[in-house]
């Protein structure tokens, strides 16, 4: 183990946010320096456990023990070849995971859990200063033609995977960047771009072509696909979202999240000079109190709003782990992201039952109600109903699947129970050659979970196609998520 005694002398110390009145005034991320030396004493925390349940929470299986005993050591140049041995993008789950690993962690049983995102942001972030990480080309090319259908982090793992051993891979893109919704889904406070620009550099470096602006299903058939590639990985995710269909939803002034983020990263990009919805001096309500409606708030916030409410439809979540959540399993416990600590209020156990507007359709504001769960679903409080003032109002209340357009509709996939796109124990679709991974494949999760898939379809890919034997796989399709 690293420090034999490092969990017992050593605190946990979680890394410090810039102060709220200085990180409103800009998009950066939100974290200060943390400091190698004070790293390496987390680091030590870690207990090397003989059965290590990090593992157990992280789908990825990352080396957590392993890597955080070299950093310690201040070993890190190997540390960080540890932890690329089962993660093609650290930088990415170390910004955007919610840490499961963390919650599953041995110490956190009687005492705080050791920083696992932490000791892998900074190493990921010291790599690339340091120029530890380079292209990764393969020495030999199979001949084998694989297209990506898909740029967010379960395409572009799989991409990476399967042109380190060989295969030509072309990851297609409908937006006009690659990234998907690292690109214009996440805001540029949560995940600075260039750490998504870097990566993308080190792949095209390693040999996989990027086609952006390309609509598959309608710029290219489906046919012309199956026709031009030995293999097809689908990876565009689970982008059909969850709409709330009460009276008043055709008001102007609702939108989806999805339709509010992607402008003000654009912004960000230097695209747009100010994004068409904008908050600055609006009355903002945000439905869904997940990481996208905490995304949108931070947005608001950024933009000016006069006010921000957030609504969830859940009661509030205690604070600390539930007797029916217990260890190692993620609990739902209540939690304060950086976006709430900056201001705004959140409501719990409340829903919406119409959004009111002005003669001239614009919404000004919802009604909404206490609700309980009852005979399977939530029921109003008779008598809680209030109207709250809005100019703005969000809807972030989660994705229900992939969009069933010209390309699903093309290959003629079968889907699940849960009208996902349904996968064998190798990401295969129910058509032969094609493979499906991400949230496209198992709905709405985690980015960790992404990546995971994409490395494990590629490993079905690759033995598809040349009958090896030679990647990694991380997960089953039956696997689901702990958190």
């Amino acid at each position: 183990m690293a420090d034999p005694k490092g969990f017992l002398t050593t605190g946990r110390r979680n890394p410090p946010r810039r102060p709220v009145e200085l990180r409103l005034r800009d998009w950066r991320e939100v974290y200060e320096d943390f400091g190698r030396d004070a790293l390496e004493a987390q680091a030590g925390r870690c207990m090397n456990c003989g059965i290590p349940f990090c593992h157990l929470g992280c789908p990825l299986g990352n080396l957590i023990p392993e890597w955080n005993d070299l950093v310690w050591r201040q070993d890190w140049t190997d540390a960080a070849e540890r932890l690329h041995a089962t993660n093609n993008f650290p930088e990415f789950t170390g910004t955007l995971c919610p840490a499961p690993c963390e919650a599953a962690c041995v110490l956190a049983i009687n005492d705080d859990a050791v920083t696992i995102k932490q000791v892998e942001i900074e190493i990921i972030d010291r790599a690339w200063e340091e120029g530890w990480v380079r292209p990764v080309v393969a020495e030999v090319r199979t001949g084998k033609k694989v297209a990506v259908v898909g740029s967010g982090p379960a395409g572009l793992a799989a991409a990476q995977q399967l042109t380190r051993v060989g295969h030509d891979v072309v990851v297609y893109e409908r937006a006009d960047r690659i990234g998907g919704l690292l690109r214009y889904g996440i805001p540029e406070f949560k995940m600075a771009k260039h750490r998504l620009d870097r990566r993308l550099s080190q792949m095209r470096a390693e040999g996989t072509e990027f086609r952006a602006g390309v609509d598959v299903g309608m710029d290219i058939t489906a046919e012309e696909l199956r026709a031009g590639f030995d293999a097809v990985v689908l990876a565009g995710g689970a982008t059909a979202w969850r709409d709330l269909p009460v009276p008043g939803r055709e008001l102007a002034g609702i939108y989806q999240a999805m339709e509010y983020l992607p402008p003000s990263n654009r912004v960000q990009e230097g695209d747009l000079p100010r994004s068409p919805i904008d908050a600055s001096g609006k009355h903002v309500v945000i439905l869904g109190g997940g990481d996208t409606g905490a995304d949108c708030l931070g947005t608001a916030h950024r933009q000016g709003a006069a006010s921000v409410t957030q609504l969830e439809i859940l009661p509030t979540p205690p604070e600390q782990r539930p007797d029916t959540q217990p260890w190692p399993t993620y609990p739902m416990i209540y939690r304060v992201s950086s976006a709430h600590e900056e201001g705004g209020e959140r409501l719990f156990a409340v829903s919406t039952q119409q959004f009111l507007g002005t003669l001239d359709g614009q919404v000004r504001g919802l009604r909404l109600a206490q609700v309980v769960f009852a005979n399977g679903k939530f029921e109003p409080v008779p008598d809680t109903e209030q109207d709250l003032p809005c100019d703005l109002v969000l809807l972030a209340m989660g994705f229900v699947g992939p969009e069933k357009g010209k390309l699903l509709e093309g290959l003629s996939v079968e889907y699940d129970a849960r009208g996902n796109v349904d996968r064998d124990a190798s990401f295969m679709t129910s058509v032969p050659g094609v493979f499906v991974a991400g949230d496209m494949g198992r709905g709405q999760s985690l980015i960790v979970w992404a990546i995971a898939e994409g490395r494990s379809a590629a490993a079905g890919v690759d033995r598809y196609l040349t009958g090896r034997d030679v990647l990694p796989v991380a997960i089953a399709p039956t696997d689901r998520p702990v958190a």
